[in-house]
């Protein structure tokens, strides 16, 4: 039985289209060819095993090869065929009166060498070229569709934090309290994935951490690693107990409907050292800062530049974003079906901030040996600013 009822109505994939194919006419592409499942749900309305043909000029057309028939049902698009593998796709193509591409966009920043190289074999006239820019610049901007479904992945978000409050106990060790926080994530929708783009990137609902282990850091593009359970994993929690007086750091991606919601906060038993509780007011005063500076026209590279500076004059260079030689070189960054999306508030980033953008702004600081503090929120870009959109405590919260 499928989901009809959550589709994505034609009213919505069509302008996303339109979009693609705008972009595709001006770099002189003569089609794009879909593979990577956000971008395939985002233009398709399904993730079926599939590719989507978009022309420059005309209807798509998507051809499944597992499972056809959920992908009929779940993809408002007219054309669509079944195929049994990536040689017919030029037949399809033909048989819709669709010329072979001499200029083929791609998405080249995620889709295998291997199926890089099959595809210069069915096509070998053709110059593969990257279409991904163009493809998450069009995915930045959300519509109010997406908005809505943001919003409910917030207030989930909140929904989560407010569990952990009461969850929270001393002698819990992080993975327990993690495993009672993500089961209440789950029953309240929680999809369980939630998708990154960037290559061999990946994580399962969030951080959850406590005291010293919260700032081992970790190959993730993340301020925050964790001690975790193994090397295997090398990030997340850790079978450590918490302890009182430390702080307990919450940073969870809620992810429902496809959407996503990203939302850090603070906890401690029983209380926490005056010079931790003063790092994390001077992490939301910089967040206050950074939002009265957030509107359209703005370079995302001017955020970041301001947030290192925020944090210079309340004497925090050393522990903001990260420690010693593993800060990261971002404030925020994009979000929606996955995590890392544009724009990115990052160190010499110039794309322009655009009203319905939705970004996770992400103000921490990084103690060795003590622990992290801090604060996460989604907001939503609006022509007169900025809106957030995660609304639980966001002072430390002593249990």
């Amino acid at each position: 039985m499928f989901h009809t009822a959550a589709n994505t109505p034609f009213e919505e994939i069509r302008p996303r289209i339109e979009r693609l194919q705008a972009a595709l006419g001006e770099s002189g592409i003569d089609g794009a060819l879909i593979f990577q499942k956000t971008d395939l749900y985002y233009f398709s309305g399904t993730i079926q095993q599939a590719n989507l043909y978009v022309p420059a000029e005309g209807n798509p057309v998507l051809m499944a090869r597992k499972n056809p028939e959920r992908a009929r049902a779940e993809s408002p698009l007219v054309r669509q065929a079944a195929v049994d593998g990536l040689k017919q796709m030029t037949e399809v193509l033909a048989r819709h009166g669709i010329a072979r591409p001499r200029r083929l966009g791609l998405e080249l920043d995620v889709i295998p060498a291997q199926l890089y190289l099959s595809l210069g074999k069915i096509f070998p006239d053709a110059r593969c070229l990257d279409i991904s820019p163009a493809i998450r610049k069009i995915r930045a901007v959300k519509s109010e569709a997406e908005i809505a479904l943001i919003r409910e992945a917030a207030r989930g978000a909140d929904r989560v934090a407010e569990f952990a409050a009461g969850a929270i106990r001393e002698g819990i060790s992080e993975v327990a309290l993690a495993g009672q926080v993500e089961a209440e994530a789950r029953r309240l929708g929680h999809q369980g994935l939630v998708r990154m783009r960037m290559w061999d990137m990946e994580l399962f609902y969030g951080h959850l951490m406590a005291g010293a282990a919260a700032a081992v850091p970790s190959y993730l593009a993340s301020p925050t690693g964790g001690a975790a359970l193994s090397p295997a994993v090398a990030q997340g929690a850790s079978s450590r107990p918490i302890r009182r007086g430390e702080p307990v750091l919450v940073d969870y991606v809620f992810a429902k409907n496809g959407y996503l919601a990203d939302h850090t906060r603070i906890f401690a038993i029983g209380g926490l050292d005056e010079d931790l509780l003063a790092a994390h007011r001077a992490a939301l005063e910089i967040q206050e800062s950074l939002k009265q500076e957030i509107r359209p026209g703005v370079a995302a590279g001017r955020i970041y530049e301001l947030s290192l500076s925020l944090a210079a004059d309340r004497g925090y260079t050393d522990h903001f974003m990260g420690a010693d030689d593993h800060r990261i070189r971002f404030v925020g960054h994009g979000i929606g079906l996955e995590l890392d999306e544009y724009p990115f508030l990052a160190q010499d980033q110039e794309i322009l901030l655009q009203a319905g953008m939705v970004i996770a702004l992400e103000p921490k600081m990084v103690f060795p040996d003590r622990g992290v503090v801090g604060i996460e929120n989604t907001h939503l870009v609006t022509e007169s600013g900025i809106e957030q959109l995660t609304r639980f405590e966001e002072e430390v919260i002593i249990v």
